[in-house]
């Protein structure tokens, strides 16, 4: 069964969340996987960066790793090559909005158009067609989630303890010892590919890659995390 937070809760970023409630399937955001098999899913937003996203994708091939990526409408049109290298290779496309705004700042009929519209920018170019749905800096509400759930997309948050905050960068040891220090079966750890200078992002998964392979651990994608864990 999922760890999840009720449909009720508006969530910023979070703060602490090591316990959550169970509901219907119609109903769940998902943060993590309660499972006894030794799955990890890798994920990265706001790409693709036209730099770092291939030096990404490298490294997960080298160590036959799958990843969730989600991408900004905006960005596959800017770089669609990347996009239909993430597919090609094996790896989940997912959608991150068209331009990242928060809902705190737009309303969910906005985000929701946003929504749409990254996943025609999406399936034109990938002839994929998104199942996953994460909201920009970790913002939803009620409305915005019935509004995915019309769309039959799935709300997938991250496992608390596994923001790596890369985009703040923090340095390469902080970004390893976030992801290695606490590390569960069922986890969701959130990376990004973002615009700009993610050199310590690809810094750490150099070495976070092989020793959480060394432990036994298989990257999937989120969708297939969750179908495996059902």
């Amino acid at each position: 069964m999922f760890n999840i937070i009720k449909r009720s809760a508006v969530c910023a970023l979070i703060v602490a969340l090591t316990t959550a409630a169970s509901v219907s399937p119609n109903s769940e955001v998902v943060w993590n996987v309660t499972t006894d098999k030794k799955l990890i899913a890798l994920t990265f937003d706001d790409g693709p960066n036209p730099v770092f996203t291939p030096q990404i994708l490298d490294l997960l091939k080298e160590h036959q790793a799958k990843a969730t990526f989600f991408v900004l409408g905006k960005r596959v049109q800017m770089y669609p090559t990347i996009a239909i290298r993430e597919v090609n290779e094996g790896h989940e496309i997912a959608n991150h909005t068209f331009d990242h705004h928060y809902l705190k700042n737009v309303s969910p009929a906005k985000l929701i158009e946003e929504i749409r519209q990254t996943q025609e920018v999406i399936f034109d170019i990938t002839e994929q067609v998104p199942h996953v749905f994460r909201p920009p800096g970790g913002f939803y509400n009620e409305a915005l989630l019935d509004l995915t759930k019309e769309d039959k997309l799935t709300v997938v948050m991250w496992s608390w303890y596994q923001d790596t905050k890369d985009w703040k960068r923090p340095g390469i040891d902080k970004i390893v010892d976030t992801v290695l220090s606490n590390v569960h079966n069922g986890d969701i750890i959130l990376f990004h590919d973002l615009q700009g200078d993610c050199t310590q992002t690809v810094g750490a998964l150099r070495r976070i890659l092989p020793e959480l392979k060394k432990q036994g651990f298989e990257f999937v994608t989120v969708t297939d995390l969750i179908s495996k864990t059902k």
